[in-house]
């Protein structure tokens, strides 16, 4: 936890420094002139009282330098305030920022993208919540700590030039006090913090999975446990918030019994060395003023270490993520002649103690046809996401030429259909963007919208109909002009009709590129002139049309 607390402070201090420091320093500026308004008003009102006490010293009493004094701290903590919100504030948001696009990228590194893609939710919460929340790490600790230890400093400084050694004490109690705070406020919120955080991520989840599905968990009968999940998460978060409420309130007590007791000792210092004519009432007054001037920072510290717990859980998970990558254990490098090579290549999935690869070897030629076929857990979708880099191998090398992607789902997005297309090819003219449509049989759909290209589309595509969709995702697929084309069950939900058209033309277009088609389907398997199955993790079958077997292994798939 340390570490990660420490790396994601480095982060604050490479995405914002120096507006970072210069906060603390304006934030310390700040709780100075306050402390030193309440300290040289009361002793100007003191003074100025004494005086007219005497016509002689009423006359004599100079009113002007300590007036403009107080109107001078009056203004200057005035401005530095409002100076202190605006650097601290927005060198903060700037940091959050600079912050969530580098997790952004993180989370769509391969392995983590796909586990956070299957709960959207707990993508959107370490978007939203665990960077949150590391704003409490500045504005609300190492702020209000700062002003702590500068005032601290001056309080017992100044008091040492007013008062002797006895001032110094102020400055030491001051300090101890703030520290005390910290540490019972940290000690006390690690453990309630973090539940609150994963109670409370927990209760979101629960809430979205629940209205998400509520028709599939009724079909299933599991509406009413859906329900008490998240009735348990919302008594989790309940339960934590007493126990942090709980510690807020004593510490409070501590904090309001610490500071009667500093103003008791300053009211009782102050009067014995009146009594002992070592200084003037009108210096007593300041110093009892400017105890009460010393507990600002302190109530803002030790409610930023009441939060803390729930900003460590997010440090912690925050830099995980941003961790890099190890890099693979061979570079993959194209080969003439082959579209695609494995070599002795190990793979084992997380928290597996058993390799689903090892030592797995396969050479594609260029323009082969291929279609790897198994039953489910055979190691068909993991050989794809080693070949695209959504996995990564543990030893052993894959080379592979550029490919491009259609898989079963189809990912469109709230945007005109020339947008949805160009996320293949930015650079493509109308004209290509027509053909490509053209190529995928939305060509005359398209040209029948109001606004053609430019037509709208909703969210996840809605507006045209699944088979218009996938026609959609073949057109972008077919954009993406690469040599290597990956298919993974592409034509799979779709109705008979529309799963033949879209085979038809993919067999018309794939001449001349390499085709791997992950599959079990035999409709979808007929494309390819060779088969390979797999079988816990390693080739069982490994033949090419027109040889013993390809037809027994087209006839044993699941047909249309």
């Amino acid at each position: 936890m340390k570490r990660d607390l420490l790396t994601i402070l480095a982060l604050f201090h490479r995405a914002a420094g120096r507006p970072l420091l210069l906060g603390l320093l304006v934030a310390g500026v700040t709780t100075l002139a306050g402390a030193g308004l309440l300290g040289l008003s009361g002793w100007f009102i003191t003074a100025t009282g004494i005086a007219g006490l005497a016509a002689g010293a009423a006359l004599g009493f100079d009113v002007f330098r300590p007036g403009a004094g107080v109107r001078g701290l009056a203004i200057l903590r005035t401005g530095v305030r409002y100076g202190e919100r605006l650097l601290t504030h927005d060198a903060t948001l700037s940091v959050v920022a600079a912050l969530r696009v580098r997790l952004f990228r993180a989370l769509s590194r391969p392995g983590l993208a796909r586990a956070l893609v299957q709960r959207p939710g707990r993508l959107l919460f370490r978007l939203t919540g665990d960077l949150d929340a590391l704003d409490a790490l500045y504005l609300r600790l190492m702020v209000p700590l700062a002003s702590l230890l500068l005032l601290a400093l001056a309080a017992g400084t100044g008091l040492y030039l007013l008062i002797g050694w006895s001032g110094v004490g102020f400055g030491l109690y001051l300090l101890l006090l703030g520290l005390a705070l910290l540490w019972l406020g940290v000690r006390g919120s690690l453990a309630p913090g973090g539940q609150r955080a994963a109670a409370l991520e927990s209760l979101r989840l629960r809430v979205l999975d629940l209205t998400a599905g509520r028709v599939e968990w009724r079909l299933a009968g599991r509406a009413q446990a859906m329900r008490d999940l998240a009735l348990a998460a919302d008594r989790r978060l309940a339960k934590a918030d007493e126990r942090l409420n709980r510690l807020d309130i004593a510490t409070g007590i501590i904090q309001g019994l610490a500071g009667t007791a500093l103003l008791a000792g300053a009211l009782l210092l102050g009067a014995t060395l009146v009594a002992g004519n070592a200084i003037t009432p009108a210096v007593a007054a300041l110093l009892l003023l400017v105890s009460m001037g010393l507990m600002e920072p302190v109530a803002a510290l030790r409610r930023g270490a009441v939060e803390l717990g729930r900003s460590l859980r997010a440090a912690t998970r925050v830099a995980a993520d941003l961790r890099p990558l190890p890099a693979p254990a061979t570079p993959a490098r194209p080969v003439d002649g082959v579209a695609l090579r494995l070599e002795s290549v190990r793979f084992r999935h997380d928290g597996m103690g058993v390799a689903l690869f090892d030592g797995l070897s396969l050479t594609i030629e260029s323009c082969q046809h291929v279609a790897i076929l198994g039953e489910s857990g055979a190691g068909k979708s993991s050989l794809l996401a080693l070949v695209t880099g959504e996995q990564r191998a543990e030893a052993g090398s894959i080379s592979t030429l550029p490919w491009t992607l259609l898989g079963q789902e189809t990912a469109l997005f709230q945007d005109d259909l020339r947008a949805n297309l160009a996320l293949a090819d930015p650079t493509a003219d109308d004209a290509r963007l027509i053909q490509v449509l053209a190529d995928a049989g939305l060509a005359e759909v398209v040209a029948a919208l109001p606004a053609g290209l430019d037509s709208l589309l909703g969210e996840g595509g809605s507006g045209l109909s699944s088979g218009q969709r996938r026609r959609l995702a073949l057109a972008r697929f077919l954009l993406r002009d690469r040599p290597l084309w990956l298919l993974d069950e592409p034509t799979d939900g779709l109705d008979l009709p529309t799963a033949r058209d879209v085979l038809a033309r993919l067999k018309q277009r794939a001449d001349g590129r390499s085709l791997l088609v992950v599959t079990h389907l035999r409709r979808e398997a007929m494309l390819a002139d060779r088969l390979i199955r797999l079988e816990g993790g390693r080739i069982s079958l490994d033949v090419r049309r027109g040889e013993a077997g390809f037809d027994a292994a087209l006839a044993g798939l699941r047909g249309d």
